[in-house]
Formats: structure tokens, C-alpha cells, sequence
């Protein structure tokens, strides 16, 4: 078995462009857009715990949160998907549910390039602070 080890990867016919040949070897994928661009862990909208690409984390009240990226989006069209975790009493039970523009407050939901602002819904359908609240992104980065 052989082993590369590297620091940069080039695509050598675009540099930031690497395909990558799929199972069965019938189709490519491209490296660089398949790759989660910002992911972040917080809790109850007050600190980060963990986070990738992502900064200023801001409460702006009860289940609305925003949060800058370090490294801008191309574009508005990226995709921002989520759970949350617990009841503001205990993390064991997991929900998962579309909270972007949320129903209750879809008019305070915003993508940007530089940052998201995003509602956090309970499981019964109401605004709420949760206990963990993780979000990811992927998209072209600019």
C-alpha cells in the first residue's frame, strides 16, 4: 500500500477545481463544492462551544441567532441545514427540524455572504432557546 502525504492539493487544469470519480467509476464529483463550508456548535445562542469558518456569534432574543463566517459565501444561494438538542433542561433529546426562516419568525431569517441569522423552534412549534444548536453550510465560498 502506498501513502501520499501532502500539505496542498492543485487541480491541474483549474487549480481550485479537483475531480473526484465516484463509486461504479461512472461519474466525478468535485472536491472543493462537496466539502462543508462553516459548521458551528453553540449553546442556548451564548457561546460557541466549536466551530469551523465561523465567528460573533450574536443572541438578538429568544431562538434568534445569527452568526458571522470568516471566509464569505460566493453567493446567497449556499444551503445552511441544523438540529438542535435538548429542552433548555437536558441534552438527551435530539430534534431535528428545518428552523431556517422558521414559521414564527421567517421575516427575522437571513442569508448573506458574510453571516446568517436563523430561528430555533421547540418541538412545539414555538421560539425557544436550546440547550446545543448545530449548523453547517455548503456552497461556493468567494
Amino acid at each position: 500500500m502506498a501513502t501520499l502525504k501532502t500539505n496542498t492539493l492543485t487541480g491541474t487544469s483549474t487549480a481550485g477545481s479537483i475531480a473526484v470519480t465516484g463509486e461504479g467509476n461512472s461519474t466525478t464529483t468535485n472536491l472543493q463544492q462537496g466539502l462543508t463550508k462553516s459548521w458551528i456548535n453553540h449553546s442556548e445562542g451564548t457561546s460557541i462551544s466549536d466551530s469551523f469558518n465561523c465567528t460573533s456569534l450574536t443572541d438578538h432574543s429568544t431562538g434568534l441567532h445569527s452568526h458571522s463566517f470568516v471566509n464569505a459565501h460566493g453567493n446567497k444561494n449556499y444551503a445552511a441545514s441544523g438540529s438542535i438538542i435538548g429542552d433548555g433542561s437536558t441534552q438527551t433529546t435530539a430534534y431535528t427540524y428545518s428552523f431556517i426562516g422558521g414559521a414564527n419568525n421567517a421575516a427575522d431569517s437571513v442569508h448573506s455572504t458574510s453571516s446568517i441569522k436563523y430561528t430555533l423552534l421547540h418541538h412545539g412549534g414555538s421560539v425557544y432557546d436550546h440547550q446545543m444548536t448545530q449548523m453547517m453550510t455548503v456552497g461556493d465560498l468567494a
